[in-house]
């Protein structure tokens, strides 16, 4: 039972439980909610949703497998690598979670499989080069955000649209999520000669970098509802809580400080997932 425990631990499950429920009511919410039969019968779908999983999963076991070190001074609580799990057990499982959530794409589409193909690669980039430099490793992770979004209407083909919307959305809250997140990490990470953005420019111009991207990011959602006006009660609300994110961001100075902040734009991220009920 702690074998299992640290393995859910290792594949972040909380977070995969997030995936599945956006995949979920994606297809319920924006693809069309008038009929609830129609995807309780779809087994592809939840296919497609498993095969995220395992692909999301394998992807969390490479990122701790390379960041033993690193995690030990940033987050020493969370290392399972090494001391629950041993490493040439961790690298296996990775390998049968690519396999199978691979395998599993095939059997929905073509188009899922080239998906599950890319995302399984640049994670591993990611987790050996990418997250090491600057914006890099924070856009990887932002577009393969967006993208288990926007893989549901790769299935379906319908409502391009408010898929697109809340596509961007995961992409421009994902990224300055990761981004702070580099603020909070950066002792651990210049320690093992990571270049992150806050260590290559500083954490008052990385700042200024993250209010920047929440400017593009209302501008960019703005643009992409401004035809839909049931939308405008979400852009609202979006525009006063990142406000408030930019406003204890400014005053932010300690690690604590940006731990609170990312677990705010995580906050931010559900309650924006959770919209697609309302709208």
């Amino acid at each position: 039972m702690n074998s299992l425990f640290q393995l859910l631990k290792l594949i972040r499950f909380p977070n995969l439980a997030i995936i599945a429920i956006t995949q979920l009511m994606v297809a319920f919410f924006l693809i069309d909610s008038t009929n609830t039969s129609n995807f309780v019968e779809d087994y592809s779908l939840f296919v497609l949703i498993a095969s995220t999983l395992f692909i999301a999963s394998a992807g969390y076991i490479i990122n701790d497998y390379y960041d033993i070190k690193i995690d030990y001074v940033n987050k020493p609580e969370r290392v399972v690598i090494g001391k629950h799990i041993k490493r040439r057990q961790v690298l296996i499982i990775h390998s049968i979670f690519n396999f199978v959530g691979i395998a599993l794409g095939a059997f929905v589409s073509w188009w899922v499989l080239g998906v599950n193909v890319l995302a399984a690669f640049l994670l591993w980039l990611y987790s050996n080069q990418l997250k090491r430099l600057p914006l890099w490793g924070n856009l990887t992770v932002s577009v393969l955000t967006g993208l288990s979004v926007f893989v549901v209407y790769l299935h379906y083909y319908s409502n391009l649209e408010p898929i697109l919307m809340y596509a961007s959305f995961a992409f421009f809250i994902s990224l300055i999520r990761e981004i702070i997140k580099d603020l909070e990490d950066m002792e651990g990470d210049e320690k093992f000669g990571c270049k992150t953005l806050p260590i290559s420019i500083g954490t008052v111009a990385t700042k200024k970098v993250i209010y920047g991207i929440n400017i593009l990011f209302i501008a960019v959602v703005f643009y992409v509802t401004k035809e839909w006006q049931i939308f405008l009660p979400f852009f609202t609300s979006l525009v006063v809580i990142l406000g408030f994110l930019c406003i204890k961001l400014f005053y932010a100075d300690t690690k604590q400080h940006f731990n609170q902040l990312s677990g705010i734009a995580k906050l931010i991220m559900i309650i924006g997932i959770a919209s697609m009920i309302i709208i």
